[in-house]
């Protein structure tokens, strides 16, 4: 495999599955935490290794090193491998994408600005999402009448502040969540629930058009359901590891044991909340955009740029959401091919750090 985003929590959950799959790894890439990635490459032996900056090229050790975004991009056209693995965070896994599957590739997508950004330019049959949430999706669905798909999501960091103080939350506060530790910017968008609105639009994308929303499930045990015009609903159960849909990811015919089962009997209850607007004000805006979702561009380059604000003091937590409604309200138009999609992503974002 080709493994993007070697070093993040999704990189490392998809290094131990490969080994115990015995998957080989041709392709590392990772960014700046050479400390890892060069545990990495004496486990895992890899053929060639890209890094984000050339600086860092004489502290890896290994043989082939290149630095860089072209790289990453010439290394999955060189490679001899069938799966890509994409586990890189923001706009930047893009490209990625659209090569690995210009080269007839298969791709276990982490990403979610891939298909947020450019879903209508994208073949899915060969796409294989490794978020929990689609996995559940996709375990559940069956050969009957659809009438809603239903994601979860935890709350993030501020779901049982008082609304009143969400105005005065610092980046630190962002980073607590209450159930696990992921990236910064994933953590960010859990809290402005960013995150999960652009995993809706991803369902959209790869299970075509629908009813689709989202709840929150405190305890993150059950990552998805179904209701069925029958009136019956199914739930995805499973505790919580990336490892499971990983290892579907590589092996759709997986029939091992993975993780443990959840015990329900010690996890005593659950508890369900709607996801609202006072608190989430982003959510203002879910029900048009997966009616239009072409326009996730839009919502994904104005985030990315109100988060950069954010972690530099320039502007406060709440007004991540206020930017992003802002650009969508400004910005209407659909981007008619990939070129398209990257110039309007860059006049999105100059027009969110010009009005900070």
């Amino acid at each position: 495999m080709v493994l993007l985003g070697s070093t993040g929590s999704i990189g490392i959950n998809t290094l131990l599955v490969a080994s115990r799959f015995n998957i080989s790894v041709e392709v590392l890439v990772a960014g700046k935490n050479i400390k890892v990635l060069n545990e990495q490459i004496k486990e895992h032996s890899p053929k060639v290794v890209v890094i984000a900056d050339e600086k860092d090229i004489p502290s890896v050790n290994h043989s082939r090193v290149y630095a860089g975004n072209e790289a990453i991009l010439q290394v999955i056209a060189d490679s001899q491998s069938e799966l890509v693995v994409n586990a890189l965070v923001g706009f930047l896994g893009l490209r990625p994408t659209l090569k690995a599957l210009e080269c007839n590739k298969k791709v276990a997508l982490a990403n979610k600005e891939s298909l947020v950004a450019c879903g209508a330019f994208i073949d899915t049959k060969n796409i294989q999402p490794i978020d929990s949430e689609h996995f559940g999706l996709w375990y559940l669905l069956q050969d009957r009448p659809v009438q809603k798909m239903i994601i979860t999501a935890s709350g993030g960091a501020f779901r049982d502040w008082d609304i009143k103080k969400l105005q005065n939350a610092t980046l630190a506060d962002t980073q607590k969540h209450p159930n696990w530790s992921m990236g910064q910017k994933i953590t960010i968008d859990s809290a402005t629930m960013v995150n999960k609105m652009f995993e809706l639009l991803e369902a959209r994308w790869l299970f075509g058009e629908g009813h689709y929303d989202a709840i929150i499930e405190t305890k993150s045990l059950i990552h998805a359901l179904i209701d069925f015009k029958d009136g019956s609903t199914t739930a995805h159960f499973a505790n919580a590891s990336m490892q499971l849909p990983i290892a579907f990811a590589l092996d759709k015919q997986m029939d091992e044991n993975i993780l443990e089962h959840v015990n329900l009997v010690k996890t005593g209850g659950l508890e369900f909340r709607e996801i609202t607007r006072d608190r989430y004000p982003v959510w203002e805006i879910k029900d048009e955009l997966l009616q239009n979702p072409e326009r996730g561009l839009i919502v994904n380059a104005a985030n990315e740029a109100a988060i950069e604000l954010f972690i530099n003091k320039e502007i406060g937590f709440m007004d991540i959401s206020k930017n992003i409604i802002n650009a969508y309200e400004k910005f209407t138009q659909v981007a008619q091919n990939v070129d398209d999609v990257f110039l309007i992503d860059k006049e999105v974002r100059a027009y969110v750090r010009s009005c900070k």
